[in-house]
Parts: C-alpha cells; sequence; structure tokens
C-alpha cells in the first residue's frame, strides 16, 4: 500500500481499490461501512440483512419528511440485524485525535472534508468509514459506492501516517463522531417482510414537496429520497433472493427496480433543469407515488416461507384496497363501484398492479369497465389472464 502523508496545504490523489466485498452499490453511505464490519464478524453477505424489513415511515420535522435513517437508527438497526453493539459513541471529537486510535473505528464525518469521496470540497453531507490502526500509522476503509455530479465513488483502503490522517480531518472544525462497535451474537435470519405503504403516509409526503416554494431545495432533496428509495428496494431484493429457493428475482419484481431507477433518473432530471433556471418538468412526483404503492403489491405478495400461498381473492382484494386506501374487510361484498374514490383512474391502476403482481397479460377484449368493477370479474379476469410476455 502507499503512504498518503499528507502536507497541509495538500490533499492526497486516492487510486481507488475494491478491497471491501460488500454490496456497498445497494447500501447508502453510513451502512456501507457497518456492512463491512458485519462481514468481517459473521461471514460474507450477513450485511444483506439490513435489507429484510422493507419499510416507507418517513419521518417529519422542521424541514421536508425524508426516509433517510438518522444515525441513531442506523446504529440501533446494526445491533438488531447485523451482530454489531455500541460499546462507545462519542460526537464533537477532534479529527487528529480520531487520528491517533489505538481501537478499530466507525466514523462519521462531514464528506465535504474527506478527499477521497467525490463530496470534497462541495458538498455537505454526514459520510463514514473506518479508522484502523496498522504499525505505526492507520488505515482508512470506506466501501461507499456511488456516481455523483462531481465524480465517482468507489471502494477505498488506503494507508496514511497518523499526522497525515490527522491533517485531513482537523479540516472538520465540528470534529467527528467516534463509534467503537464490537460484535455480538448474530440471530436467526429474518425473513423479508414489506410492510404496505399506507395511502395517506404517501399522500402526506408527495404533498411536502409539491407544495415547498422552493423548487430547486425540494427537487434535490427529492432526489437523495428516491435514490435512497430505490436502494433500499434494491437491498431488500437482494436479501429475498438469497432466502428464496430459486436464488432469482421474480421478473415482476425486476420490472420494479427498472421502475425505481426511472423515478430516480427523472427526479435529478427535473432538479437539474430547475436548478439552471429552467421549467420543472411535471411528472416526476406521481411517478414516484405509483412507485409506492405498488411496492406492497410487488414486494408483499409472496407468502412467507414454510406458509401456503394467498389465494388469488385474497391477492386481488389486497390490491384493490391499497389502491382505493381502504380497509380488506370493507370490500366483502367485492363491489369497487361504492367507493366514492373509485373511478377511471383507480380502476386503471388496479389492472396494472393486478398485471404486475400475477406477472399475466390481460386479453384487450376483456378490458371492459362492466369487467373491472367488482372483485368476483378482477378474479376472473386473472384466472383467465395469460402469463406475460417476456421482457415486458
Amino acid at each position: 500500500m502507499t503512504t498518503l502523508d499528507t502536507g497541509p496545504e495538500t490533499a492526497p490523489t486516492v487510486t481507488r481499490t475494491a478491497e471491501p466485498t460488500v454490496r456497498a452499490e445497494l447500501l447508502d453511505c453510513l451502512q456501507a461501512n457497518l456492512a463491512v464490519l458485519a462481514d468481517r464478524h459473521h461471514g460474507p453477505g450477513t450485511h444483506l440483512r439490513l435489507g429484510a424489513r422493507l419499510r416507507f415511515a418517513p419521518a417529519s420535522g422542521a424541514g421536508l419528511p425524508t426516509v433517510e435513517p438518522t444515525p441513531d437508527a442506523q446504529l440501533a438497526a446494526a445491533e438488531e440485524v447485523l451482530g454489531l453493539a455500541v460499546a462507545e459513541r462519542d460526537p464533537g471529537v477532534p479529527g487528529g485525535e480520531a487520528a491517533r486510535t489505538t481501537v478499530p473505528l466507525y466514523v462519521i464525518a462531514d464528506a465535504y472534508h474527506l478527499p477521497w469521496v467525490p463530496y470534497y470540497g462541495h458538498k455537505h453531507v454526514e459520510h463514514s468509514f473506518l479508522i484502523e490502526p496498522d504499525g505505526d500509522g492507520v488505515t482508512v476503509v470506506d466501501a461507499y459506492h456511488n456516481d455523483t455530479q462531481w465524480g465517482r465513488a468507489r471502494p477505498v483502503c488506503r494507508r496514511f501516517t497518523r499526522d497525515g490522517l490527522a491533517r485531513v480531518l482537523s479540516a472538520a472544525h465540528e470534529g467527528v463522531e467516534r463509534v467503537r462497535l464490537l460484535p455480538r451474537p448474530l440471530g436467526p435470519a429474518p425473513d423479508p417482510v414489506c410492510d404496505r405503504p399506507g395511502e395517506a403516509a404517501v399522500n402526506e409526503y408527495l404533498r411536502a414537496y409539491a407544495e415547498h416554494d422552493d423548487r430547486a431545495a425540494a427537487l434535490e432533496r427529492f432526489t437523495l429520497e428516491t435514490w435512497l428509495l430505490a436502494r433500499s428496494r434494491q437491498l431488500h431484493t437482494a436479501w429475498a433472493v438469497g432466502r428464496s429457493a430459486s436464488g432469482a428475482a421474480p421478473p415482476a419484481v425486476l420490472r420494479h427496480l427498472e421502475r425505481w431507477d426511472g423515478v430516480v433518473e427523472h427526479a435529478y432530471l427535473a432538479y437539474r433543469r430547475v436548478a439552471r433556471g429552467r421549467a420543472e418538468p411535471s411528472g416526476v412526483l406521481d411517478r414516484a407515488g405509483e412507485a409506492l404503492r405498488a411496492d406492497g403489491d410487488v414486494f408483499g405478495a409472496g407468502p412467507a416461507p414454510g406458509t401456503a400461498a394467498p389465494s388469488p381473492r385474497a391477492a386481488v382484494r389486497a390490491t384493490a384496497a391499497s389502491v382505493l386506501g381502504v380497509a380488506e374487510d370493507l370490500l366483502e361484498d367485492g363491489e369497487l363501484s361504492k367507493f366514492p374514490q373509485f373511478g377511471s383512474m383507480r380502476m386503471v391502476e388496479i389492472v396494472e398492479r393486478l398485471e404486475q403482481l400475477f406477472d399475466v397479460d390481460f386479453a384487450p377484449e376483456d378490458l371492459v369497465p362492466e369487467r373491472l368493477h367488482h372483485i368476483d370479474d378482477l378474479c376472473s379476469l386473472v384466472d383467465g389472464a395469460r402469463p406475460a410476455a417476456p421482457g415486458r
């Protein structure tokens, strides 16, 4: 390894390496290095447990609602599912003190001051990395993987002298957060679970972004939100695939992940145009809402291991209830048109979700309104449908 001993006026030139072997392309910047520790202590693939439970629970506060987990939540998840316990945690530690550690540390710092990530000198954002004693120096490990407008972030494993790293970290005048994590017994592998997003929660979340006065700020934040949402769904899929007998994701799930990729791209396009003073492209929030509402059908349709698959009628009723935002027991009689929110748009959404859920194509001649207003008719539609064309 090359020793990178930087002077006060220069930043190190960092060559990227692929030393960390975690699936960092599925993780955010705080998860990535918790993942490295989890796999070291408990074996390869342990980090994918972070995707076992998929949920949509945005936190509200003074600003825009966000699905981004706080460091507290990330560390709690590490203890709950990764077998990592917090032994010591100190915020606001001077960078020079952290660089002189004699024990391995998980560190959270402002990426604006970290020369091995593209945010260096460009963007203030919390970022994690590991500092590990290495002879008379230290090694920095950072598994973060992302493409940004300032360049590509790829896994880094580089040795510094202690003084060299101290000079780098001392640029963060607010200090860094120093966390010492120790292994604890790892519980049984959790089953993949998807919490169906609530209609009210989705609507409130999207409304906050739609009504925010500063469109550039709202869309910049929403770009990050969609990136986090997409990655968490990819991570959930990776865990579910590893637990499945087939070892492969169903076509409907792969198509849904592609749908989320499209949402991320659309959000970024909208942000960049507004940031340049141009008109905001339409449809990005609606597109994200459609993807969120479909999550429960795509990821929640399969039975838990060892249980019987739900009947097609139960799946059809659950889908219709999700689209209409009503409790399933209100659909006992099967009549959909009694609900004031049921109309042509909701009817089409139910049809599209059922095709995705059952991986089928409905015959065009069967798609007439008279056959789309009752659960019994929708079940007959599913029973008579043909398998979806490959690549649909």
